[in-house]
């Protein structure tokens, strides 16, 4: 039986599991492995595990686990006493919070207290255009969905100084960026002026929108430094959009409220590196004629509550020569007859250089046929339905329709690609 590779199973880079054993585990992931056991019962009860030396067969016969799992078992499976913990979120040992449920529903999280800002540390060092805000003071403003992952968006109207926790500005008081009255976008660009924010971190519609917003009123920030694109897939034109009210580097963060984050990198330059001290990210082949697309299983590290063993995530990534790229969600991408997987990135590809928009989504209303709804200050190009439709498939056709606004999912997040369920 040939033994896999460390390196070409996952992400991480080689040295962080270590040297190969033969068919044994990495000792990093066995350890980590091991101390998942030790603090979660629930995984002694799915596949309980023997004393010997973990082999690659073993690991590979841990079952997957998935969101809709944990939906089903609780979030209090994961603790031999609930109780206990309970006393703990009353002591601030423990903090909660909840996931979007844009996937399956929303999932409770449990977390220890002090973790996600200490995987965040670890996503900062992780990146240099990040590595130098760790361990100082700066100023950040925050712009997503409310009830993001950043754990500490509000969730009600309140006042400026009740949105600000230690030098980052949590701006929105609402979902829906599209329904935000012209007082509403007067208030933020105000609080963005008073900041002077050297980083701001958005999803990346909520930043597009913004830009408008500062286009519209002439208003730019000097002191910018940074912007993260996180909580959601950005396609290049918002980042196209944001780069031309906000001049800044602009980096990639990937992760989840219930796994933290796991790939970090410069914004649509396909060089995403798995954040090796968060997580251990297993590549997992999905279609044979596609050898360097992958779904990824997440297994968490020093996690106390809640560790994530072989966590499904649901995401889709691409290697590529310089890391990887995340093509988006399984459900969200698209296949052509002739195998090929379209994302949100052939449909950039696919669109003129002079389309200017602040929004698109592209949604399948039967098999041949999918209109691409916009936001833009003009009219598309003409013929720009014919590069579309040429992206998607042969005897595809596309409509182009331009709105006002794009309606977001409940949860707040929007869909670049929206194809019929498989």
């Amino acid at each position: 039986m040939e033994t896999p590779s460390a390196a070409s199973t996952f992400a991480n880079a080689p040295d962080v599991l270590g040297e190969e054993e033969g068919c044994r585990l990495p000792a990093p992931l066995e350890k980590e492995i091991r101390a998942i056991y030790s603090r979660s019962p629930l995984y002694g009860r799915r596949f309980p595990l023997h004393s010997e030396s973990l082999q690659w067969s073993c690991f590979r016969e841990i079952p997957v686990l998935t969101k809709q799992e944990i939906l089903d078992r609780g979030h209090t499976a994961f603790f031999a006493d609930y109780a206990a913990i309970e006393r703990g979120l009353q002591e601030k040992k423990y903090e909660f919070e909840h996931t979007s449920g844009t996937t399956s529903g929303p999932m409770t999280v449990v977390m220890e207290d002090g973790w996600w800002n200490a995987q965040l540390r670890r996503a900062y060092l992780a990146h240099p255009q990040l590595a130098p805000y760790v361990d100082r003071p700066y100023r950040k403003a925050v712009l997503a969905p409310i009830g993001c992952s950043s754990n500490l968006c509000p969730y009600e109207d309140h006042p400026f100084p009740h949105r600000y926790f230690d030098g980052t500005v949590y701006l929105n008081l609402s979902s829906d960026p599209f329904v935000f009255a012209e007082a509403e976008w007067d208030r933020i660009m105000l609080e963005l002026q008073a900041l002077k924010p050297e980083v701001l971190e958005g999803e990346p519609i909520y930043l597009s929108l913004l830009a408008r917003a500062a286009k519209k009123r002439r208003v730019n920030l000097p002191s910018l430094r940074t912007v993260i694109l996180t909580y959601g897939k950005a396609s290049r034109q918002h980042s196209r959009r944001i780069a031309e009210a906000f001049p800044a580097v602009q980096v990639d963060l990937y992760g989840s409220t219930e796994a933290g984050y796991i790939f970090v990198g410069d914004a649509f330059s396909d060089n995403l590196r798995a954040i090796d001290g968060n997580a251990f990210v297993e590549l997992v082949a999905w279609r044979a004629d596609l050898p360097e697309v992958f779904q990824i299983n997440v297994t968490t590290r020093d996690r106390v509550a809640m560790p994530l063993l072989r966590y499904f995530t649901g995401d889709i990534v691409r290697r590529t020569p310089a890391g990887y790229r995340i093509l988006g969600r399984e459900r969200d991408l698209h296949f052509r007859p002739d195998g090929a997987v379209v994302s949100a990135f052939e449909i950039d590809q696919a669109l003129p250089e002079k389309f200017s928009c602040w929004h698109w989504s592209l949604v399948q209303v039967s098999d041949q046929r999918w209109d691409f709804q916009y936001v833009a200050d003009e009219v598309a190009p003409k013929g720009m339905e014919a590069g579309i439709a040429a992206a998607l498939g042969e005897g595809v056709r596309v409509n182009l329709f331009r709105r006002k606004f794009i309606q977001p999912a409940a949860s707040g997040k929007f869909a670049l690609l929206k194809p019929l369920a498989r």
